[in-house]
């Protein structure tokens, strides 16, 4: 076993966190944006349906801007979708990592339990070995 592998791995886990801070600051841009999107479509609704004169003049300019409008938030609420997607990878990925390291970390201690048993089993056959050539 690698006496670096949980370090290794404990780095692994660091940059795996940073990137799912970073999927998770995208996905908040894109949930920002779509809902700056659906307040312009209420308020662009409201127009549609007001009876004020200016707004009948402006009534085209109105139906197509809504449209482009509802087009961009169905696109925002796949890329939406898509990134929730990443951040839910990202996390596991994280996870696995943070798993596999406490896995190295144990395995690194047993190993030094290991040797330290076998250390004083070695000193102890060397004293009775020394004894024994006293005697």
């Amino acid at each position: 076993m690698d006496p670096l592998k949980s370090k290794k791995l404990n780095r692994l886990a660091k940059v795996q966190g940073h990137i799912k801070k970073m999927a998770e600051n995208e996905l908040a841009i894109t949930t920002r944006e779509r809902n700056e999107v659906s307040e312009k479509i209420e308020a662009l609704s409201g127009y549609l349906n007001s009876l004020d004169p200016l707004h009948q003049q402006m009534l085209k300019h109105y139906a197509v801007r809504h449209e482009r409008l509802l087009v961009r938030d169905v696109r925002l609420e796949n890329i939406e979708k898509a990134q929730e997607q990443q951040v839910l990878k990202e996390t596991k990925k994280g996870e696995r990592l943070e798993e596999k390291r406490d896995a190295a970390r144990e395995d690194e201690q047993r190993v030094r339990e290991d040797n330290s048993i076998y250390e004083m089993i070695d000193l102890q056959l060397a004293l009775k070995d020394t004894s024994l050539q006293q005697g």
